[in-house]
């Protein structure tokens, strides 16, 4: 209860959150003999990141008592299980050979260790907030055994922890297991199996503030710098071009309206193309509510990127801080269904004097709704398989319980300073009564096929950077570049307004008049596959 308890106030410790992140890299000191905390996390296949499990479904040594740590909401949604070990590593204090405990495993336990190592088991642990890996076992082929009888099936029973110190605090750690100290696990048999651990401490001259720059030395080697420059070049290309071909296109469009305009013949109609539309362009855009709420989420989720960059410069977001990125996501976008609300009811607001209620509840519902779908299949294939990645049922309650108490009242706030605030909309020509009947168009003209063409070009532009934010999430690279990937957000905001603009004009010259609707779909269809 007490946990749940703290995981409700998570909320108002925002500003907190902000302010000791950096200031908490000055308490990790030790004197000499004090324990270092160690916890051991969880363990997964090397293919397969998102599917870890308690590193004690498996066999290992356990203690007598398993005390989880107390874990923040987005440790919990991340998938973290930490949890108290065997293992002692006090600070400085060398040790060589220590028994961790004398195991016995039964036929069961052995054929649970020989699938994890069939599957390329890791396991993970935290020393000193430091994330760091090893392996459960390894696999001879039939090439390297010495029966020519194989693949035979190795455990790990030894491990050795290096450690780098620098002054009185600890810089990095590796877990390394010893090829040579094995059990062989092939077969189905009782075993009685002594696991050991080795302890060396080395001093480094690795400054405190660095030492989360090892978990990102991947990224700092030449091929990754090109990789990440040809992104930018790419991306700038494509945007110079576009940009240059919609002006081209615009301007040679203007010169045609503007040329037939003066050209002196009374009895020329005028109005060519777009001008036609004049009556019936402003017409208030059917689905009024929904169209709001469209525009109210897109807003709310553009605010919640913003801020994200945000607390990356500031240093709050770097790689394996515990579940501050999903701690981050659900604060904000709960604080920020202010700007969902404000934005769907001002906006019809300015069409229609009642019922902005509806947009700023559909607006709620909007994105959350598919992706508490989405979430609700994967947590419930989660709990079958027992995976970490699974959420309690705590965790859920807390979640419903924050967005009742805070999103939905701050939505309401958001909708009524909205109306409140409304400004009447000002068309700038009088609205017809009958629209205007639309001609039949080619279907490259059509709302599908521009949708296509609206993708492709963001997507080329950022296909590189794309790849590396997806093997972020759900692979093990680490993203700790947050200038370009801010970079890249402005150029794609960027091509996607221009594509906006273009394809409303070319759709506008053909004399369709229902742009409502279709600027929203690509302006959402864009952000939805590419943010």
């Amino acid at each position: 209860m007490g946990r749940m308890i703290s995981q409700l106030v998570l909320p108002f410790h925002l500003l907190l959150m902000l302010g000791v992140s950096l200031a908490s890299l000055n308490d990790h000191r030790y004197n000499i003999g004090d324990e270092v905390p160690l916890f051991v996390n969880k363990v997964g296949p090397l293919n397969n990141p998102s599917e870890t499990y308690q590193y004690y479904d498996l066999p290992f040594c356990q203690p007598g008592e398993l005390l989880p740590e107390k874990e923040s909401l987005g440790e919990v949604l991340n998938g973290d299980r930490l949890t108290n070990t065997l293992y002692q590593l006090k600070f400085g204090a060398e040790k060589d050979g220590v028994v961790l405990c004398h195991k016995k495993l039964d036929q069961n336990d052995v054929s649970k260790f020989r699938a994890a190592i069939i599957k390329d088991y890791y396991y993970q642990m935290y020393f000193d907030d430091l994330p760091f890996w090893g392996f459960v076992g390894k696999i001879e082929d039939e090439l390297w055994t010495l029966d020519g009888k194989g693949p035979k099936y190795f455990l790990f029973k030894h491990v050795q922890f290096d450690v780098l110190y620098n002054g009185n605090q600890v810089i990095e750690i590796h877990a390394l297991s010893d090829p040579s100290n094995v059990v062989d696990i092939t077969e189905d048999i009782d075993l009685n199996i002594t696991f050991t651990y080795n302890v060396r401490w080395n001093e480094t001259s690795i400054p405190f503030k660095n030492r989360m720059a090892r978990y990102s030395r991947a990224l700092a080697k030449p091929v990754n710098h090109q990789i990440h420059w040809f992104s930018i070049i790419n991306s700038i290309v494509i945007s110079v071009l576009l940009m240059t071909f919609f002006a081209v296109s615009m301007m040679q469009r203007l010169k045609n309206d503007l040329r037939k305009w003066s050209s002196g013949d009374e009895e020329e109609d005028k109005e060519v193309g777009w001008k036609y539309l004049h009556g019936d362009v402003f017409r208030c855009p059917p689905n009024m509510p929904l169209l709001c709420a469209v525009i109210g989420a897109g807003t709310q989720l553009l605010t919640l990127f913003c801020c994200l960059f945000i607390l990356a410069f500031l240093g709050v977001l770097y790689p394996y801080n515990h579940g501050t990125l999903l701690t981050s996501l659900v604060i904000i976008y709960t604080l920020t269904s202010a700007v969902a609300g404000y934005s769907s009811a001002s906006f019809y607001s300015q069409f229609i004097e009642t019922g902005w209620e509806r947009s700023v509840t559909f607006s709620a519902v909007l994105f959350l709704g598919p992706f508490l779908l989405m979430q609700f299949f994967l947590n419930s294939v989660a709990v079958s398989f027992g995976a970490t990645l699974a959420i309690p049922f705590g965790t859920i309650l807390v979640i419903i319980l924050v967005y009742t108490l805070i999103a939905i009242p701050l939505l309401a706030l958001g909708g009524i300073i909205g109306n409140r605030r409304r400004s009447e909309f000002q068309a700038p020509s009088a609205t017809k009564k009958c629209a205007r009947e639309i001609p039949s168009l080619a279907w490259y003209r059509k709302t599908p096929g521009q949708m296509f063409l609206a993708g492709l070009l963001p997507f080329s532009a950022i296909v590189v950077e794309l790849h590396q934010l997806y093997s972020t999430l759900w692979g093990y690279k680490i993203s700790t570049l947050p200038g370009i990937l801010f970079f890249m957000f402005i150029i794609l905001i960027l091509l996607t307004v221009t594509l906006s603009i273009g394809l409303t004009y070319i759709q506008l010259t053909v004399e369709d008049h229902e742009w409502w609707w279709r600027y929203v779909s690509i302006w959402m269809f864009l952000c939805t596959n590419h943010s």
